[in-house]
């Protein structure tokens, strides 16, 4: 039985987002990751390929339903895929993570000057 793909509604440059009305790549793009577990599925697929219980595992058992949901999202973002054993990264996605670890160093020295 082949499976079945919905339409996904994420956010596309060019149309507005939250907080941005111009639709700039950036915007759209942050309004992507704020969305509840994205960047946690991005951080855990950084390191390996992940199936979708070890992903809702890591993701302290996130709800099936929003789980699928920012699967499905991060997907038609082309930032993750799926792969041979669930799911991983697309080269977008590597590129992608690549720039948030700095910012992951960042936070860490910004959480110690403001405690």
């Amino acid at each position: 039985m082949e499976e079945k793909e919905t339409a996904v509604v994420f956010p596309e440059p060019g149309k507005p987002v939250r907080g941005s009305q111009t639709g700039k790549p950036v915007m759209v793009l942050l309004d992507l990751l704020g969305r509840r577990w994205a960047m946690s599925i991005l951080w855990h697929l950084s390191d390996t390929n992940q199936t979708f219980r070890e992903i809702q595992k890591r993701c302290d058992d996130a709800s099936p339903t929003v789980l699928n949901t920012r699967l499905k999202e991060l997907r038609a973002a082309k930032l993750v895929m799926k792969a041979d054993r669930g799911y991983a990264l697309t080269d977008d996605g590597k590129k992608l993570y690549a720039y948030l670890e700095p910012l992951d160093s960042w936070a860490d020295i910004w959480a110690e000057n403001i405690r």
